[in-house]
């Protein structure tokens, strides 16, 4: 499964770990992910895996929580 954003296509960077002597090495940035379940308008719920960003932004609509009774 790869990292990336369901709902914005936000993925993985690359870039470099630079040390104290100036030494440059590759290193990714991945983004933050969080596995969310989301509601659709047709009322179908789904597991998602969607960023920060857009979870903040309002882009995913979470279902109502059933009490048990």
């Amino acid at each position: 499964m790869s990292k990336q954003c369901d709902v914005c296509g936000k993925k993985a960077q690359v870039g470099h770990h630079v040390s104290h002597s100036n030494i440059k090495t590759k290193r990714r940035f991945e983004p933050n992910l969080q596995n969310v379940r989301h509601q659709y308008p047709n009322g179908e719920v789904k597991t998602l895996s969607v960023c920060t960003r857009c979870l903040r932004s309002g882009a995913v609509v979470k279902p109502a929580v059933r009490k048990a009774v």
